[in-house]
């Protein structure tokens, strides 16, 4: 079948995520036949450079010879098996090495089978924490141009109107304090300690995207205010919790942000890169003391009851492991210094075009920011289907192009992703 007749086939049926779907009246769907290393292909034989990493998911990009290995080995064993009751190897596996990958106060993990709803039992386990020591503290603070997720709980704690304002009648109260990335440092401690004074003995947890808010059109802050904020936390006696969904696993330059902080968060969620885009999974991780305050016998009500079908999925754990083997054996944080340079070196040149107004970048992740443009241009839009004729896939949000490519990118790959933005940006919008 052509582009075109897969395309009228599923728009019969399907309503896609994050789109308008009367655009597709205008805005071609592109049907993927398959992907390979650091292209994705059509049906008509296009190739299309993926420098978004599929939604920042396929860390090592397409079709890994090693991922698919260890999938093919797996099952031949064991699928998928109920986690209430029963365990598997590679969910051990998996869990002594993120244990031992992450700050030492993080000895347990419980498992999900998505970002959101890793924040959800991040939240609920926080909350319930308290409730287990006979005090109620029913508020959350996270901060403003947050993105947390897009089921009830974690959208609560987000604060970007395009997917929470529909919802605010019916979402749980929660405080936003003022972000690092869109204001002065100090600026931001001091808006988080007038709250925390505010509403002492209320809160039950601060929940931050460590370094890089990436929905919120990739702004970006120091480490050294999550290190002032733990400090906070703990004068408040308020949980910390880091969600690396979007930002760990290499993407800030180390393994997990919280490592330019030096600090240990009382929760650390984890998703996305976990398994380099194959297989949903996620993790929460938390302290020996947390897990305490929900150890006892059953009948003393203070279990923790959250459960999802596919906990601790025996595949996306066996992918998991592969993933973590992979940044082992080849020194992938140590190699994407070079790549990060290059990213750097190859961006400074926007600097002087009239229509930019920042480059800003921590680590895989950069961000172009554009400015001038009316606020009813669709200017994504235009960028996004100009790079696509040069076989280049980004996804601008908004007026800010970002980069996030896979660590399987060439120098060469690199140099294009950014020649023909370049291009567009400099010549054709």
């Amino acid at each position: 079948m052509t582009n075109n007749e897969l395309m009228k086939e599923d728009l019969k049926h399907i309503f896609h995520p994050c789109s308008q779907m009367k655009d597709y009246e205008k805005l071609p769907l592109i049907p993927i036949k398959k992907g390979k290393s650091s292209y994705i292909y059509d049906f008509e034989d296009n190739e299309y450079l993926d420098c978004i990493s599929s939604w920042w998911v396929n860390i090592f990009g397409h079709s890994n010879d090693y991922i698919n290995k260890k999938i093919n080995e797996q099952l031949q064993d064991l699928e998928h098996v109920i986690f209430a009751g029963f365990t598997h190897k590679p969910a051990i596996d998996l869990a002594k090495r993120l244990v031992s990958l992450t700050p030492e106060p993080l000895q347990k993990i419980f498992f999900a089978d998505n970002g959101s709803s890793a924040i959800e039992i991040s939240l609920k386990m926080a909350f319930q924490y308290f409730k287990n020591k006979g005090i109620s503290k029913p508020l959350f603070v996270s901060l403003e141009n947050s993105y947390h997720g897009e089921t009830m709980g974690a959208l609560a704690v987000s604060d970007n109107g395009l997917y929470k304002d529909i919802y605010e009648d019916i979402l749980i109260k929660t405080i936003q304090a003022k972000s690092p990335s869109l204001h002065d440092e100090d600026i931001a401690i001091d808006d988080m300690r007038s709250i925390l004074k505010k509403y002492e003995g209320q809160v039950s947890s601060v929940v931050i995207e460590p370094l890089i808010q990436c929905a919120g059109s990739m702004k970006m802050y120091n480490a050294s205010y999550i290190k002032k904020l733990r400090a906070l936390c703990d004068e408040f006696g308020v949980f910390l919790i880091a969600d690396e969904i979007a930002v760990g696993f290499g993407r800030t330059g180390t393994l997990f942000a919280i490592e330019q902080a030096d600090i240990t968060p009382d929760f650390l969620c984890l998703s996305k890169g976990i398994t380099g885009g194959y297989m949903p999974l996620s993790v929460v991780m938390f302290t020996d003391d947390i897990y305490n305050a929900f150890y006892c016998d059953y009948d003393e009500g203070k279990s923790f009851l959250d459960s999802h079908s596919y906990t601790g999925n025996t595949i996306a754990c066996a992918v998991a492991n592969a993933v973590l083997d992979i940044f082992e054996k080849e020194n992938i944080i140590e190699k994407n210094q070079e790549k990060i340079a290059l990213i750097e070196k190859q961006t400074q040149r926007f600097k002087s075009l009239e229509n930019v107004f920042e480059v800003r970048q921590r680590g895989m992740v950069c961000a172009i920011e554009l400015k001038g443009y009316d606020s009813n241009r669709r200017i994504n839009l235009e960028i996004f289907q100009a790079a696509l004729k040069e076989g280049v896939y980004i996804r601008p949000l908004g007026n800010v192009i970002y980069f996030m490519p896979p660590y399987c990118f060439t120098n060469e790959q690199l140099i294009k992703m950014i020649d023909v933005t370049y291009d567009i940006v400099s010549t054709k919008i």
